[in-house]
């Protein structure tokens, strides 16, 4: 027999991430095409990278998750084609519901890993004034009729409040506290110019309004008060805790990363925003499903060998404030925590279902960046259904001792 032939593993980066403005649905974005939205940021992320000659990228992968109409038909090809990225570069589409993005980042690294891929460009876009969360599904009756999963885990809401139900010291007040503090950040870090250099302005049509460009997050409300929050409706149950002040609102937008070998990234003097330590999926109870960050995140801290206590830096989907509570009760964490969400985050800028992920992503590279002393963070996020998703990444430029 001859000699096997292989490649040594390698080092995953995060060169660079973009994204469109947020648009809340059914404003700005509503007569814009999503797969146009995945080409603004594919150009965008190419143009501030010019020293990555597009035909050195290996595949695109592109999450949406409502794979129809201008998210279908294979959207990580078509939108690469669009982008006018060369023909021998190849792409697929990716769903894992609100963790497609991350998924396309993750399963594009597991590549570059094994030393299949040198470099790859992942994405995630989601318009849901075209296309609603749930338009075209059709569940299996068995789901209900066996009894697989409740009926409300097909209602986000619902599993807000069932997480509300499981855990009782998770109060409203707590989630209203908390989706306040969102509020805030995001209106901080937009004031010092943290979050703006990241965006990619969008030029939209409305025929009844005409032109417009979208340069700024439209969800976010930098006047919330606790009062306004506490006088908010519950409408997933009377009398309920979830409000629209405390969750996210539904959004449309794009988002996209470059991912290199570390190797690559040096040969072709790409940046090095971070370095993925490692990741985890797990499943739980459909039915509340927002406690999913907490298994994922134990179960990539247990294979990465470190410990919460490590980690510096969180930047956690805030789908439902009551999820992110849930996590931080976990792991002993307060709720005002300055390590958690610096920028603010989803309850205030919005959650574009699939593009989120490499939104959490592109946040922490830029805490890593105003704080070199911080070593570890982790991108999380529950995802519907019943899982959660988390990542570890390292600080590149991390200037503690170790």
């Amino acid at each position: 027999m001859g000699a096997v032939v292989g490649r040594a593993a390698q080092e995953v980066v995060f060169v660079d991430g973009v994204r469109t403005p947020f648009g809340r649905a059914g404003s700005s974005y509503a007569e814009t095409r999503a797969d146009d939205l995945v080409v603004k940021v594919f150009r965008e992320v190419l143009r501030r990278n010019p020293a990555l000659p597009p035909e050195r990228i290996d595949d695109v992968a592109v999450a949406a998750t409502t794979q129809i109409g201008d998210q279908g038909l294979t959207i990580g090809r078509t939108a690469s084609l669009l982008a006018g990225l060369p023909t021998s570069v190849p792409g697929y589409s990716v769903d894992r519901m609100c963790a497609g993005a991350m998924t396309a980042v993750t399963t594009l690294s597991s590549a570059i890993m094994a030393g299949a891929y040198d470099v790859a460009l992942a994405g995630g876009v989601e318009n849901m004034s075209r296309h609603p969360m749930g338009e075209g599904v059709d569940p299996n009756p068995r789901f209900i009729a066996e009894r697989l999963v409740d009926i409300e885990a097909l209602n986000m809401g619902m599993t807000a409040e069932n997480l509300h139900d499981r855990f009782p010291q998770l109060t409203k007040e707590r989630a209203d506290a908390f989706a306040f503090g969102s509020q805030q950040k995001t209106a901080h870090a937009y004031a010092e110019g943290w979050i703006q250099p990241d965006l990619v302005p969008v030029a939209v049509r409305s025929a009844e309004l005409g032109w417009g460009l979208m340069t700024a997050d439209e969800a976010p409300r930098p006047s919330t008060t606790m009062e306004g929050l506490a006088g908010l409706k519950t409408p997933f149950r009377p009398h309920g805790r979830v409000t629209a002040g405390n969750s996210s609102g539904l959004t449309d937008g794009a988002t996209a990363a470059v991912l290199a070998s570390e190797a690559t990234a040096d040969e072709l003097g790409l940046s090095k925003k971070m370095r993925m330590v490692g990741f985890a999926f797990a499943g739980v109870e459909p039915e509340v499903m927002g406690v999913g960050p907490v298994p994922s995140t134990e179960k990539a801290l247990a294979r990465a060998g470190l410990s919460i206590s490590d980690i510096d830096l969180f930047e956690i989907n805030e789908a439902f404030a009551v999820q992110v509570l849930a996590f931080l009760d976990h792991f002993g964490i307060a709720d005002d925590d300055p390590r958690v969400n610096p920028m603010g985050g989803a309850i205030a800028v919005g959650h574009p279902l699939a593009s989120s992920g490499i939104r959490l992503m592109s946040y922490l590279a830029r805490d890593f960046e105003r704080d070199p002393l911080a070593r570890y963070g982790i991108t999380t996020m529950c995802i519907g259904l019943g899982m959660g998703g988390t990542v570890i990444w390292e600080n590149v430029n991390y200037a503690g001792s170790n």
